[in-house]
Order: structure tokens, then sequence, then C-alpha cells
């Protein structure tokens, strides 16, 4: 049997906080938008975090779906991350999202993740939605930076807004840093 491609935490909201678990098939010298002046990053192959939220003002149906929809797409005509399609059942079975949800027209990069996973050699293998309206995007980021199984590509990469760490890191043990995201997560929906 596979294993899950996604944990789902909380529930009853439609905001959360969510951990993106990418795999990159072969090194990339890639640029993230404008971070670092547009310089490439070395990216070696293997298994990435990141860590974002959807909070916000968007308190729609869809915040937190919605964004995780978005990032399990690609621009034009690239397809879709292998997991969109279950990630859809999930989320309408959960009551995040109703009726038809259709593609954007056009998905434009926007944050620092969007270059990554825009790439055909990166591919997202699991999920982790925390609903809830907690703002735990810092607190799990910190864990993440300090964690001895990550280590940051750049410092503050993705993490433009954030006062220090970054939210994309590499994974030298995947196991490890799941778990020890996930019980911080779970610890704090119940505290």
């Amino acid at each position: 049997m596979e294993p899950s491609k996604f944990t789902m935490l909380g529930e009853g909201c439609a905001m959360g906080t969510y951990l993106l678990f990418i795999r990159l098939d072969r090194p990339l010298r890639i640029c993230f938008g404008r971070f670092r002046g547009g310089r490439p990053v070395e990216a070696p192959a293997g298994e990435y975090v990141y860590v974002g939220s959807a909070l916000g003002r968007n308190r729609s149906a869809t915040a937190l779906a919605g964004r995780l929809l978005r990032h399990a797409s690609r621009t034009g005509r690239r397809s879709a991350h292998r997991l969109r399609p279950e990630m859809l059942r999930l989320f309408r079975a959960a009551g995040l999202i109703e009726g038809r949800v259709r593609k954007a027209p056009e998905k434009h990069l926007r944050w620092h993740i969007d270059y990554l996973l825009d790439r055909p050699e990166a591919e997202l293998f699991h999920v982790v939605a925390i609903q809830s309206p907690q703002r735990l995007e810092e607190p799990l980021s910190e864990l993440l930076n300090r964690h001895p199984a990550t280590e940051a590509l750049a410092p503050r990469l993705g993490a433009q807004d954030a006062k220090s760490g970054a939210h994309l890191l590499r994974l030298l043990d995947t196991g490890s840093v799941m778990a020890a995201a996930v019980e911080l997560a779970g610890n704090s929906l119940e505290g």
C-alpha cells in the first residue's frame, strides 16, 4: 500500500498553515524571482520542505484549500503535480471546498516556492495541512531551521516577510523532520 500523501490536522477552519514536502529528482540552479538580485541558487537533488500559511485577510471558505491547490498547479500548459486530483477529493470530503474547482487561467509566479514548484524536476509528494487560525508558520519555521536534519539553501529563502530563518529547507532525514513538525502542530492545536 502506498503511504498517504496527506496529513490533515485540526478541523472546522478554512484557514491554516501548511508544509509542502517536495522531491527534486536532479540538481538545479534556480532563480527564485528577485531573491538575491535574481542570482541562481544551487539546489541539490533530494527532498525539501516548505512552510507557509493561508491566513491573512482572505477568510473565505477556500483559503487553505485554494492556496494548496494553487501550489499543486504549474504555469501555462505544464502538468499539475500528481497529487493535485487526490488533494481536490480530500478537500471536498473535508468540506474545505464546494462545487467545481478549475485551474486558474494563468498561474503567476509570486512566492519563492512558486519558482521551484513550477519546475518539472520538482514534485510534491506530501502535504501537511493544519486547519487553524493560529499563526503557526513562525514556530514551525523556527523548529525546522533548528532541526539537525535540515539545511537552508540560502538565508531567508521563502521567508522574505519573516524575521529570520528560511521557509524552504533541504531535508537530510525526511521522516524525523515530518514527525517533529506534525508533533509541534498537533501540540499547538491541543494547547
